[in-house]
């Protein structure tokens, strides 16, 4: 196969249009599945992805237009610039013009793609088929997967863009299973190459919370002082991301959207010291330092490919400080370019300690699992609505108790906001909901006062 760096030369190269952008993803996973305490499948999976911009001059501005396909080969150059050249022909003057970047380097262009493979599972297999042995032993069922994915971009263009970036990303989940089936819980870890991830502390957690099922607690709807484990705290606040942006916000559209025109930033929005950032030099979750993306939207834009990220805080001490901007975006509401980074940090002043000391510091609430099929209900005040899932407990006096109904709740990360009651220490987790969606985050996990469960739910 033409290697990514010779087919964005020869893309190029030939391309006759004013400008061109092509993006290049080389991308490997391996991956582990296993139910009912035995593996069912691996394997190795393989993919490329290609898109190519078309930018052409206009009146007063430029056009773009892009196509993407995978299985590219030098045969094909020739039909993806037409149809490229063609897309932004019909498109029209584009409302997200800037200027495009030129001739920048950064990342090793040269070097090829590392796939991964099964190796990546040399210590965590071992160390899951004893957990399958004592889980089958103990009558528990065991249900998931594991995979570990190594994805290479490389973007390319006719003015001299010449970037790479490098994203490997792992993760576990598993669900725990009881009782002939009538107890459930689940567990998420993210990692970079599996040797951080620890079997034993799963398979501890999972048979902590499968115990607690064994004394059942019914409870109506109703406000609850509610833990959430940082990987619902991330569910949740990762729907805030998506709404987050600027051109939304300024249209009177978002829940960041001020009464009377514009938006909110600079309102304080947090009864607490809360900070939340991206970051591509936090050195836990690396990020690339500038703008990839194939695809125009309120997010991002094509035009920008090549544009620098740096820190943006998103909130400091509460405040909010920026949205999500396109440079286009950002001369309509005459606020700072801040591009949506590949990493969010949140963290919650003097926030300290694991979910069991927050566990501790709840007189009389719940202490959730996971979130489930998260919905937006309304976007002017954010409110979502979900299930819970896979065990909720009820915390009386600081301790576990049992555990009680799953309920259908109804609430907003951004009202959440102003109702944080504690905070632990920040930590790399992964969402349910968002899982492969959004790997990239580390947060605390809450104490959120008067969080409303609105419903009892039957599932389980």
């Amino acid at each position: 196969m033409i290697s990514a760096q010779e087919l964005i030369e020869k893309i190029t190269s030939a391309a006759t249009c004013d400008d061109c952008v092509v993006v290049v993803k080389d991308k490997t996973q391996a991956n582990l599945r296993w139910a009912g305490s035995t593996l069912t499948t691996n394997g190795v999976i393989q993919e490329r992805n290609v898109t190519v911009i078309a930018f052409v001059a206009t009146e007063g501005g430029m056009a773009s237009g892009g196509v993407s396909r995978t299985d590219v080969g030098l045969a094909d150059v020739s039909t993806l610039l037409a149809e490229a050249i063609a897309a932004a022909k019909a498109a029209g003057k584009a409302e997200d013009f800037a200027p495009l970047a030129t001739n920048v380097s950064i990342g090793d262009w040269s070097a090829p793609h590392t796939p991964t493979g099964p190796e990546v599972f040399s210590t965590f297999a071992p160390a899951l088929g004893d957990m399958f042995s004592r889980s089958v032993a103990d009558s528990i069922e065991l249900f998931g997967y594991a995979e570990h994915t190594h994805e290479t971009t490389w973007i390319g263009s006719k003015g001299g863009l010449r970037l790479r970036k490098d994203s490997p990303i792992g993760r576990v989940e598993m669900t725990g299973k009881s009782h002939e089936r009538s107890r459930s819980t689940w567990n998420g870890v993210e990692t970079r190459d599996f040797k951080d991830v620890s079997v034993a502390s799963i398979d501890a957690q999972i048979r902590q919370r499968l115990t607690w099922q064994g004394t059942k607690v019914d409870l109506p709807a109703g406000r609850y002082d509610t833990v959430l484990p940082s990987g619902s705290v991330a569910d949740i606040f990762t729907y805030m991301m998506w709404v987050s942006a600027a051109r939304d916000a300024h249209e009177g559209q978002s829940v960041f959207s001020k009464k009377g025109g514009g938006t909110r930033v600079g309102e304080k929005l947090s009864n607490v010291g809360f900070q939340f950032f991206s970051d591509p030099d936090y050195k836990a979750l690396p990020a690339a330092n500038f703008v990839a993306t194939s695809v125009s939207s309120p997010f991002s834009s094509v035009f920008d490919n090549g544009q620098p990220i740096k820190r943006v805080d998103w909130f400091k001490d509460g405040v909010l400080q920026a949205l999500i901007q396109t440079r286009a975006t950002a001369a309509l509401t005459k606020l700072d370019f801040t591009p949506i980074g590949e990493n969010a940090i949140m963290s919650v002043d003097g926030g300290a300690g694991t979910l069991e000391d927050l566990v501790k510091k709840v007189d009389n609430g719940l202490l959730l699992t996971t979130f489930w099929y998260i919905r937006m209900v309304d976007p002017n005040s954010l409110l979502l609505t979900g299930l819970t899932r896979d065990g909720v407990y009820h915390v009386k006096g600081g301790e576990v108790v049992g555990a009680t109904n799953n309920f259908r709740w109804n609430d907003s990360p951004v009202s959440a906001l102003n109702r944080i009651l504690h905070a632990g220490a920040t930590e790399w987790t992964q969402p349910r909901e968002w899982a492969g969606d959004m790997g990239n985050m580390a947060v605390p996990p809450l104490v959120i006062k008067d969080f409303n469960m609105s419903t009892v739910s039957p599932g389980s």
